[in-house]
């Protein structure tokens, strides 16, 4: 058992003082203590660690390499996506493994406890399946042994190339399965997780409506009846026009018209919405998985946060692409680009939460649900996800409650982050990763390896 005594802690009920949190050996909370003695590890700001709950690890390898101006006269998403598809075709597993390693690492040293990895990079080059067809899950997997991240493993199910049914090009051809097949890989990919400690979980994705048939979508609940769906929706312009000029209407009013969305589902993006649309999706019990960094290099357009908080959706925070992986610039984003868009300040306060408090509360509560993680809470029974800040620094000195948040959101960075606990592995200490320099020069070697791939 390890103990950990903060002078102020984030509980259910609100900030409390003098905090003592017992962690039993298999990573959950049994104990929490108000006004308690100090004991164990001591910590000046005890928060619950949030789920990333939306990542494409592999993409952090292209960070910063894809800012230039191509061929055509504007740059978008999709020619953003070519060069994507590029660059995966010189992937191998030691890559894969490697990349994910590193990006789990910086998820931790930013405050997440938990990856939800959205996961479709499945075959070799060619699209010929491995020996072993949940090869690449299981590279997955190893990163989070190595890193000691709770994991949510969402392989994809990836079929088309587009509404119409058209065959996987050259550059999806690695993640392409039909049904049949994909169930195999998710069977392997399960025997994966059962491998991990008891917090590891496993999902399902149907990619989007553009990579999975109609029939198949609309009985997605009932062929995976337990556990998280994650889907990508409503991104694009082009992914709007696609869906409409098939399907004749619009992804979301689609979805909604003819799939079983519930509280099980969490859907991606969901920047390109009607305000009915958003409306509607919220009050399916949806958790709507935002990744405003990604959101705002791709292009894709600004949730209605303010709408869907107000209709009482959920919400949870992914870095996606891994662009940049920080948890206060991604909260920071979202609220900033509401702010832009209607001309207004504090766009997600209310009367009785401050805009750092109401994102923070949204996103531990969304992410616990997008995963079926018992997570979110400090609270006996839960997993022992938690994270500090550092209320020595200049930029938290003299804040307390709610302004601590909002001035690590809109006032700092994550190098206030001093440590991480993933289901009791006290990952982080000091705001660096107990095992960051082989991460890094294994990552390090591998760049060196591709550095020719883009």
């Amino acid at each position: 058992m390890q103990s950990i005594w903060a002078k102020t802690a984030l509980l259910p009920e609100g900030w409390a003082k003098e905090v003592r949190v017992d962690v039993a050996d298999n990573g959950r909370i049994i104990l929490v203590e108000t006004g308690a003695a100090r004991q164990g590890t001591t910590v000046p700001c005890l928060l619950p660690a949030p789920v990333n709950v939306h990542s494409h690890a592999f993409q952090r390898a292209m960070a910063g390499r894809t800012e230039r101006r191509g061929p055509k006269p504007t740059d978008s998403f999709w020619t953003w996506r070519q060069l994507m598809f590029r660059f995966l075709d010189r992937l191998t597993p030691d890559h894969i493994e490697a990349i994910t390693a590193l990006v789990q690492m910086e998820m931790l040293e930013a405050g997440y406890a938990t990856n939800a990895e959205f996961h479709y990079l499945h075959h070799a080059t060619g699209g010929m399946p491995y020996d072993d067809i949940a090869e690449t899950s299981a590279r997955i997997c190893a990163a989070a042994a190595q890193t000691g991240i709770g994991l949510c493993l969402l392989p994809v199910h990836y079929e088309f190339g587009g509404c119409d049914r058209r065959g996987l090009g050259a550059g999806q051809i690695r993640f392409g399965n039909d049904l049949e097949r994909f169930q195999r890989l998710h069977e392997g990919a399960a025997r994966c997780i059962a491998r991990l400690p008891d917090d590891a979980g496993i999902g399902v994705a149907p990619h989007s409506l553009r990579a999975v048939g109609a029939s198949d979508l609309a009985a997605y609940a009932e062929l995976f009846p337990s556990g998280p769906i994650h889907m990508h929706l409503g991104e694009q312009r082009a992914e709007v026009q696609e869906v409409q000029q098939h399907w004749n209407a619009r992804p979301v009013t689609w979805a909604l018209d003819n799939m079983d969305l519930s509280d099980r589902w969490c859907l991606i993006h969901c920047t390109q919405m009607t305000p009915d649309e958003t409306v509607r999706l919220a009050r399916t019990g949806a958790v709507a998985g935002l990744c405003p960094i990604t959101e705002s290099s791709l292009g894709d357009g600004i949730f209605d946060a303010v709408r869907w908080c107000d209709a009482g959706g959920a919400f949870a925070i992914g870095s996606d692409s891994n662009i940049r992986i920080s948890l206060s610039e991604e909260l920071r984003t979202l609220d900033y680009s509401q702010r832009l868009r209607d001309g207004t300040r504090a766009a997600l306060a209310t009367t009785n939460k401050s805009t750092g408090r109401r994102l923070f509360d949204g996103m531990v509560q969304g992410g616990a649900q997008a995963t079926g993680r018992l997570t979110g809470r400090i609270e006996t029974g839960h997993w022992a996800d938690m994270m500090t800040l550092d209320t020595d620094s200049e930029h938290l000195w003299g804040r307390t409650q709610d302004a601590l948040l909002d001035s690590w959101i809109f006032a700092g960075d994550d190098r206030l982050v001093r440590d991480v606990w993933a289901a009791g592995r006290h990952v982080v200490q000091d705001g660096a990763h107990h095992r960051r320099a082989e991460i890094v020069a294994t990552y390090k070697r591998t760049i060196d390896m591709l550095k020719d791939a883009l």
